[in-house]
């Protein structure tokens, strides 16, 4: 679709509730991360003498930088692998940047578009500026594809959604240290075991007690990141519905689906079965996905709760709710006996009056 048939009340940037509840990975991770600076600062406060509290003040002003969007393309392209489009692929990406700002009435050099060299055909938002987009996607996909892709990831920044996930990233990055740092300790205390309590039991017994401590301090803390992505994999599919509505209020509703259908085309999509599966999945099934913007497509709601009739010159109706009651006069209600029929009780109410009315036989006989 073109920019000038877009539903400006959807492009605006505000936050939806996806938004808000894609914070609980974040509250999750927070006492695991307090807990893995703590730990890390132990040798280090003993050396230089550095109190505590410096440390996590250090460690959110540090975080801060990550909404800065100089630093986003500094320091967070090379970290996610991604590099800046070539000249091919800007002459593909460039003109729909541009179409999708306009249509939202924003600066084309808003966000940043970058590419990350990979076979699959993915893309995502991430920090407060970045948007990542697969070489493959930028070869493969069509014009209105591609279109749709970045309306959807713009539709992520748009409504907030990328904010508690970077948060909930940065307070995972100590744990990940500490639970690597955990792994590589175990396996030196593993392999000191063998190779020196080969002459003595009781030193190899002693080397494995402390790889097995060090193996269950380092479990919590994967625990607890393990916990943190599952949660964060709940919330997240609420938010890749909203900004599929998003991109929808756009008008780049039917360049999403196409897009989608590429990727069950291309890599398939398989409803995941069983809790563990449905936790473990980052994203909704495709399918679902182009169901439910096909919906979207036949019934375009608006913020006013009105929905559009579909027919040109007529005004939106309102919903009606399944618990209104129905159109026309109510019924008549009938008192009904238990085991009599209402109808053979009506009939023989009428015959009886019939024949009081018109001197029927047995009504009285004269001697």
């Amino acid at each position: 679709m073109s920019a000038g048939r877009v539903d400006r009340s959807g492009s605006r940037r505000v936050g939806d509730f996806s938004a808000l509840s894609a914070f609980a990975p974040s509250v999750l991770m927070l006492p695991f991360c307090v807990v893995a600076l703590f730990v890390l600062w132990l040798p280090v406060g003993a050396v230089s003498g550095v109190r505590f509290p410096y440390v996590l003040l250090g460690f959110a002003a540090l975080g801060l930088l990550l909404w800065v969007k100089p630093f986003q393309v500094a320091v967070l392209t090379p970290l996610l692998g991604a590099r800046a489009p070539t000249e091919r692929e800007r002459t593909s990406i460039e003109p729909v940047w541009a179409e999708l700002a306009a249509a939202n009435g924003l600066s084309p050099t808003r966000y940043v578009v970058r590419i990350v060299p990979s076979d699959a055909l993915n893309a995502y938002a991430c920090g407060g500026h970045l948007v990542l987009v697969t070489s493959y996607a930028v070869d493969e996909l069509t014009t209105p594809e591609l279109r749709g892709v970045l309306a959807h990831e713009l539709s992520h920044h748009l409504g907030f959604h990328t904010v508690a996930t970077t948060l909930t990233h940065w307070l995972s990055a100590p744990v990940v240290i500490l639970a690597r740092i955990g792994l590589f300790v175990e396996n030196v205390a593993i392999a000191a075991a063998r190779s020196f309590g080969r002459g003595s039991r009781a030193v190899e017994l002693a080397g494995l007690a402390i790889a097995r401590r060090i193996h269950a301090v380092a479990w919590v803390f994967t625990a607890g990141l393990r916990a943190g992505d599952a949660l964060g994999n709940m919330v997240g599919h609420r938010s890749e519905f909203d900004a599929d509505q998003r991109a929808v209020r756009m008008g780049y509703g039917r360049d999403l689906a196409r897009a989608l259908r590429r990727v069950i085309a291309s890599h398939g999509s398989v409803r995941p079965v069983g809790w563990r599966e449905r936790l473990e999945a980052s994203h909704p099934p495709a399918r679902t996905r182009v169901a439910r913007v096909a919906a979207l497509l036949r019934h375009p709601a608006r913020p006013d709760g009105t929905v559009t009739s579909g027919r040109p010159g007529c005004p939106p109706r309102r919903p009606r709710s399944r618990r209104s009651p129905p159109r026309g006069p109510p019924e008549r209600a009938t008192r009904r006996t238990p085991g009599v029929h209402p109808t053979r009780t009506r009939r023989r109410r009428g015959r009886r009056s019939r024949r009081r009315s018109s001197g029927a036989p047995f009504a009285g006989r004269s001697g």
